[in-house]
């Protein structure tokens, strides 16, 4: 079987910085396998409170994980600063692939990478709801 090399930089539009922490190491000297789900989260949660568009505490539209998966390609450990780049894959009627590539600082070749897709539902009922305009045009610029 071969395997698919992961993303360059360049098929990502926008960045978060994360700093390792002490913590996120396992016992065999690398951040462990459940971290980098915990970077996916944080960088596209942090892109979208940046562009104005989630309101954690009081929006009426929340997203829901509905997938994820994640590839591993090369280790990661404390003390090192990882730069977790974010695109949108698809953007559905109520739905958002989000493909998010962990690249150490400074380094070419990702880490890891992997996607997770969002259902945007409301906030008091969890039924689905369409993006609205303004999510739509935001999003379509990290495609």
């Amino acid at each position: 079987m071969t395997r698919e090399a992961p993303r360059p930089r360049s098929a990502y539009r926008a960045w978060c910085t994360i700093p390792t922490r002490w913590a996120d190491n396992d016992v065999y000297g690398h951040v462990n396998n459940v971290v980098y789900y915990s970077w996916f989260d944080t960088a596209v949660n942090a892109e979208l409170v940046a562009r104005g568009l989630l309101d954690i505490e009081h929006g009426g539209m929340i997203g829901l994980v509905v997938e994820t998966q994640c590839r591993y390609f090369a280790p990661v450990a404390f003390p090192q600063v990882v730069e977790a780049g974010v695109r949108v894959a698809r953007l559905g009627t109520s739905s958002v692939r989000y493909e998010v590539g962990i690249f150490v600082a400074g380094s070419e070749e990702a880490a890891a990478e992997g996607h997770f897709i969002h259902v945007y539902v409301d906030r008091e009922t969890r039924r689905p709801v369409a993006l609205p305009e303004d999510w739509r045009s935001e999003l379509a610029s990290l495609e």
